[in-house]
């Protein structure tokens, strides 16, 4: 199968598996604020990942490319959106155009649509650093993603199955590609262990692309003769790995993605402890159902809903709300207690 249908084929099962709200986010209840002192016109919703400072704590995730003229569209369209939001934006993997040149139109649509906005290039660890500047340069990106995938790969037919030397090819991309590198996983999670690891490796920008969102197990798994289940409910849930990698390295600037679909969810994913929100699966569903005006008025109403929520717990900026008093329970109470992390402590604070 070539890479373009491969890539395509991923678009149509994300949107048929479509995200099942097991996030962990549900989990998560605020304590209520009956005298937040709070006004709504003064909540501004400017934030940073690391150098990078954005409009507001929403960001559009990696999604596609490299899938010939129908992956052009979706991108072209999502540049519009992100550029009349003024939003962040991802790539998908770029490989595609690194090993086809044909491709490279459907990544630099993204620039020529929204040539000011911040953007960001995609690679997976396999790559080294001279692809990573190629990737780069390609989009004129802002920064570069690196993703993990190893779930992916191992239950994708023809995927890789040789992970070694990833750790040090990532750092001497981040060290060498002359813009911010996040490393992002693809829906199953970074653990504690992880983050320190990849700190420790000179990485100072994670997105934790947890589990509870599109299920790229699920997705592979439609395209293999025989299904591998047990990689279906693998994963780390995207609030409990949100709670781990700040837990384990407060420096690291965290975005938070993995099946966030709401402005609740947003502002839950800021309050745990991540600097921004990344969002794919939704805004795709949004883009395909209700076209590109559809997907900017989308973006503009949670950014609103965002501002609501933040004057309610009586905070200005987002990064008041990682001081806000909340309650965990379920299974993320359970999760955090069985890895060693204290659930109260977000209550008490």
């Amino acid at each position: 199968m070539s890479r373009s249908k491969r890539k395509w084929d991923h678009i149509q099962y994300a949107l048929e598996t479509g995200q099942k709200r097991l996030t962990g986010f549900d989990d998560i209840k605020f304590v209520h604020q009956s005298l937040p002192g709070s006004n709504l016109d003064s909540v501004k919703l400017q934030t940073k990942i690391g150098e990078l400072s954005l409009s507001s704590p929403i960001f559009i995730n990696a999604m596609t490319g490299g899938g010939g003229e129908r992956t052009y569209r979706i991108n072209r369209e999502l540049a519009i959106a992100a550029r009349e939001t003024e939003t962040a934006i991802a790539v998908g993997s770029q490989m595609s155009a690194l090993k086809d040149p044909s491709e490279r139109k459907s990544y630099q649509v993204v620039r020529e649509m929204n040539p000011k906005g911040i953007i960001l290039a995609n690679l997976g660890s396999e790559a080294t650093v001279d692809q990573a500047k190629k990737a780069v340069e390609m989009i004129e990106a802002s920064g570069l993603q690196i993703h993990l995938n190893v779930i992916q790969e191992l239950t994708m037919p023809e995927g890789d199955r040789n992970f070694q030397g990833a750790i040090e090819r990532i750092a001497e991309i981040a060290h060498s590609a002359g813009v911010p590198v996040i490393v992002k996983e693809v829906g199953f999670g970074i653990s504690s262990e992880t983050a320190v690891e990849l700190y420790s490796a000179g990485i100072r920008h994670l997105d934790v692309g947890g589990f509870g969102g599109t299920n790229f197990a699920a997705i592979e798994n439609k395209r293999r003769e025989r299904f591998l289940g047990f990689f279906e409910d693998w994963g780390i849930p995207t609030a409990a790995s949100i709670i781990e990698t700040k837990t384990a390295c407060r420096e690291l600037a965290v975005i938070a993605s993995g099946g966030i679909q709401t402005s609740a969810d947003i502002v839950k994913a800021l309050a745990l402890g991540a600097d921004a929100a990344a969002l794919a699966g939704f805004l795709l569903k949004v883009l395909m159902e209700q076209g590109t005006d559809g997907l900017i008025e989308e973006i503009e109403t949670v950014k609103n809903e965002i501002a609501i929520l933040m004057a309610a717990l009586g905070v200005h900026e987002p990064e008041g709300l990682q001081k806000v008093p909340l309650v965990v329970s379920g299974d993320t109470y359970h999760w955090l207690n069985q890895r060693g992390i204290d659930p109260s402590a977000f209550a008490q604070r």
